[in-house]
């Protein structure tokens, strides 16, 4: 079992920045990979980010490319999002998942834990 809690959304103007983070518990953190997705309205969930149990290795998505980061503390048991340069099109309910078998998918089905979203919105 895992239990996701997010953390730092918000109302942020175009240009601004924003830091997501998600703490996780349960499983041993290090033994899995973590993703981060988001759900805008009437829209399908889609992949953000991905990042392996190590963290030496990372996704993204092509329209964050450049803009966001995504990292992760074992320690800390925390996976965190940088985003910079937001645009009115970032904005969403984001979501950070468990993937305890793959190595960061960025299918939305093959995570097995989500959490409870946070809602971020880029005003024009």
């Amino acid at each position: 079992q895992v239990q996701l809690v997010e953390s730092g959304g918000g109302l942020v103007q175009a240009g601004g920045s924003l830091r997501l983070s998600c703490a996780a518990s349960g499983r041993t953190f290090s033994t899995y990979a973590m993703g981060w997705f988001r759900q805008a309205p009437g829209k399908e969930r889609e992949f953000v980010a991905a990042i392996r149990r190590s963290g030496d290795n990372k996704y993204y998505a092509d329209s964050v490319k450049g803009r966001f980061t995504i990292s992760r503390d074992n320690a800390k048991k925390t996976v965190d999002l940088q985003m910079n340069s937001l645009k009115p099109e970032d904005t969403a309910v984001y979501y950070c998942g468990a993937d305890l078998y793959r190595l960061g998918s960025r299918n939305k089905d093959d995570y097995d834990y989500w959490g409870q979203g946070t809602q971020v919105t880029v005003s024009s």
